[in-house]
């Protein structure tokens, strides 16, 4: 047992029944626990394998290679259609953690085999995101705009992408776009 997790779990108000319920399960596997993001976090050999983590409805398990993981019980939440790796388990009660504790465990320990035998999610490109077509006609037309968005990181490129195509209108995506012309000329991704 970590110390720094025993102070979060004591600051928190919402769920701290059901944290520690949910800590008591996980350390009766073999992870080492951390505090990693604010949050209790337990990895096999240095990989991350499983997250403890509270919001306003509900607290939740996050498995960071959930998609790999079968899903006998159908209770594998995909926290929003760009997650994806992890997966969320979650809890409304300290009832419901408790009757599903041998369940939790079995999919935790097809968590740490996953993370034994090295298995990787296959990740998107950003080649798979579509360009909108009002940044398209930037790059086309401003090519150290196309440079410096090519030598962004994978990642931040997907930020742009998918932050630029969820616009529903031609408008918003373009009003979008020319807001951050200067934020990539400087290297910079969506939340730098």
């Amino acid at each position: 047992m970590h110390p720094k997790v025993d102070s979060i779990i004591d600051k928190e108000q919402k769920w701290q029944k059901e944290f520690e319920k949910l800590r008591e399960i996980i350390l009766d596997c073999p992870l080492e626990e951390d505090l990693k993001w604010g949050c209790p976090c337990y990895s096999y050999q240095g990989g991350n394998v499983v997250l403890i983590h509270g919001f306003k409805d509900y607290c939740a398990l996050l498995l960071f290679k959930g998609a790999l993981l079968g899903d006998p019980e159908g209770i594998l939440i995909q926290q929003t259609e760009n997650v994806q790796s992890a997966r969320q388990i979650r809890f409304t009660s300290l009832q419901q953690i408790t009757s599903m504790a041998r369940v939790l465990k079995s999919y935790i320990y097809e968590a740490i085999e996953v993370e034994k035998a090295g298995l990787k999610v296959e990740m998107k490109k950003t080649s798979d995101y579509p360009v909108p077509e009002e940044f398209q006609e930037k790059l086309d037309k401003m090519p150290a705009l196309k440079k410096a968005f090519e030598a962004l990181t994978p990642g931040r490129q997907r930020g742009y992408l998918f932050y630029f195509s969820s616009a529903k209108q031609s408008k918003t995506r373009a009003s979008r776009v020319e807001k951050y012309i200067p934020q990539i000329l400087e290297g910079k991704g969506l939340d730098d």
